[in-house]
């Protein structure tokens, strides 16, 4: 759930937390459409900090958001504690709002996603991270953004599209 502290805009890092490595998004709230970034491969966390301070620091994000795995059923899982983990720590470090978004499957359709537009498993392997954190962050775009505001210049206006 957003911190409504912060009001939604600006530009969002989208992050896809693994052991391994962390899948990058990145988007602009008044257009609401998520890119796929980069991918992190690192496990230490020196490195990952400091990649993250990087891409921080080009972006200016207004907050960043973090995909939360749950199993199917929704009940928390061991991956679910250690994402929260690190959304605490870019929390503490960065001083930015931090918000969850649905996760449970975003690898397997950011999979799907990548073979039908013709990579191949190891190709596909490169992009799979960036592209599950779009995925995310364009969902939290669908879920957080009403689909009848447009905003123009900082101002939301409604509008009536029937």
């Amino acid at each position: 759930m957003p911190d409504r502290n912060h009001p939604l805009s600006g530009t969002l890092l989208a992050f896809d937390f693994g052991e391994k490595r962390i899948g990058v998004a990145v988007g602009e709230w008044a257009l609401a459409q998520a890119h796929p970034l980069t991918t992190i491969r690192s496990e230490a966390n020196t490195e990952r900090f400091t990649t993250i301070a990087a891409l921080i620091a080009e972006w200016k994000p207004s907050r960043l958001i973090v995909g939360l795995p749950l199993a199917l059923d929704g009940t928390p899982h061991a991956m679910t504690a250690r994402c929260t983990r690190f959304a605490n720590q870019l929390r503490g470090r960065f001083g930015l709002p931090v918000d969850y978004a649905e996760e449970r499957l975003t690898s397997v359709e950011a999979e799907e996603r990548l073979r039908e537009s013709g990579h191949n498993a190891k190709s596909a392997k490169e992009h799979l991270d960036a592209m599950a954190a779009q995925i995310i962050l364009q969902g939290y775009f669908e879920q957080e953004r009403p689909p009848d505001r447009i905003e123009h210049g900082g101002q939301s206006q409604e509008h009536d599209f029937k």
